[in-house]
């Protein structure tokens, strides 16, 4: 996608804010490395029994699956969620709760940077390249950069202007302007100048008198015309000339909970775990609901170059803004799940939907599914990255799978 990643689990909920970004428990050693490994068959089910015993020193280990014609290798990552993954050249870079991954495919070699090396947190939810140097927006150490030449990194915190010091999404927009997703609001930095303090803002749901509809910001992108659009709890929103303007479930962000109740499998549901998310449940008429819904939960997010958005809900399926119309895609129109953690755009400009049961590739008004039996490492999706030789790698909690070539859509 332009950006986004969001992602946000299948695992227990202990933070305030859960599910599809939540950080995942951290029960396997914080450093592990990138070894594939055989299995006899592609179910994540079945690899630990298959699977070589992983290198001590290794984030993640690996196994190829036999079955699919060694189209499709798995790498692990432990009791961890892959939240962000970005592929640059021969390098993928893998997001996790337990440090980020520099994985040298040509040369299978990896390298963790986590607390030890220099990360004020070993949660990492964004990973990319701004203006030009790799960048992570980490889950309570602020937003780091990455030297690479001396290895070392430069971190940017409340004290530079960072809102926040959980980052969920950095983007650098065509004149130059530095964007970053907080929980406390989204920073603005002009013109890129990040060692400015005076060029940093700071935009809350207060400062935009409500333009902001809440200050947990996760996802980002630019429009076709330079507008900003913006992920939240809250519902969408975009800035555009200066000027503020959001969207949430009754102005038709999501299906209605009557259409999908039925067809909701996920079971976090975050205002069971916080006093925060049940107000906000409450506040916006849900408190009712007893089941992991909220359609104004914006977790992922994608702009086309028609300038048209799509919206990941929580719960309320795939939104797509149209012609100033939203209208809502869930399993009854062929999604396996309407959890919507992931949206992304190949370099086939193809649209690419992760969620809590499985990876959709949209083609036309249809839906092709993939799911772990046909090669993903587990069927809820949280990030995704494509190569230029048509192979997709795809990350979820446990690990990473990469399907090689066009294997996963022919």
């Amino acid at each position: 996608m332009n950006h986004s990643q969001l992602g946000i689990g299948l695992i227990a909920v202990t933070i305030a804010l859960v599910g599809a970004y939540h950080l995942g428990q951290n029960d396997a050693p914080a450093a592990a490395a990138l070894a594939p490994q055989t299995a006899a068959a592609p179910s994540p089910a079945a690899m630990p029994t298959a699977a070589k015993a992983p290198s001590p020193d290794a984030p993640l280990s690996g196994s190829t699956g036999a079955n699919l014609g060694d189209k499709f290798t798995h790498f692990r990552v432990g009791n961890k969620n892959v939240k962000a993954l970005h592929a640059d050249n021969d390098v993928m870079w893998v997001a996790t709760s337990g440090g980020v991954v520099r994985y040298n495919t040509r040369k299978d070699e990896f390298k963790l940077y986590d607390v030890k090396s220099g990360l004020l947190s070993n949660g990492v939810f964004y990973v990319g390249r701004i203006q030009g140097r790799l960048t992570v927006g980490t889950y309570g150490g602020g937003l780091s950069v990455l030297d690479e030449a001396q290895d070392q990194w430069k971190t940017y915190n409340i004290p530079e202007g960072l809102g926040d010091a959980f980052v969920y999404d950095v983007i650098e927009a065509a004149n130059g302007d530095i964007w970053v997703a907080t929980w406390s609001g989204v920073n603005r930095i002009r013109g890129g100048k990040l060692d400015d303090r005076a060029a940093w803002e700071l935009h809350t749901v207060a400062s935009t008198q409500g333009g902001l509809p809440n200050d947990w910001v996760y996802g980002l992108a630019e429009g076709k015309h330079g507008e900003i659009w913006l992920a939240t709890e809250g519902g969408m929103a975009r800035f555009e000339n200066g000027q503020w303007e959001n969207w949430n479930h009754a102005r038709g962000v999501g299906a209605p909970y009557e259409k999908v109740k039925k067809a909701i499998a996920f079971n976090s549901d975050p205002s069971k775990a916080s006093v925060h998310h049940a107000q906000q449940k409450k506040d916006m008429g849900l408190d009712d609901v007893d089941q992991a819904y909220n359609p104004n939960y914006i977790v992922s997010l994608e702009v086309d170059a028609d300038g048209s958005v799509w919206a990941g809900t929580w719960g309320g399926g795939l939104a797509h803004f149209k012609d100033g119309q939203w209208t809502n895609l869930t399993t009854f129109e062929g999604l396996p799940g309407n959890h919507v953690f992931m949206l992304h755009r190949d370099r086939k400009d193809r649209l690419w939907i992760g969620t809590n049961n499985g990876l959709a590739l949209k083609e036309g008004d249809q839906f092709r599914i993939l799911k772990a039996e046909d090669g993903l490492f587990n069927n809820t999706v949280f990030s995704m990255a494509t190569t230029d030789d048509g192979g997709l790698w795809v990350g979820s909690f446990g690990g990473v799978a990469h399907l090689r070539g066009e294997m996963a859509v022919n």
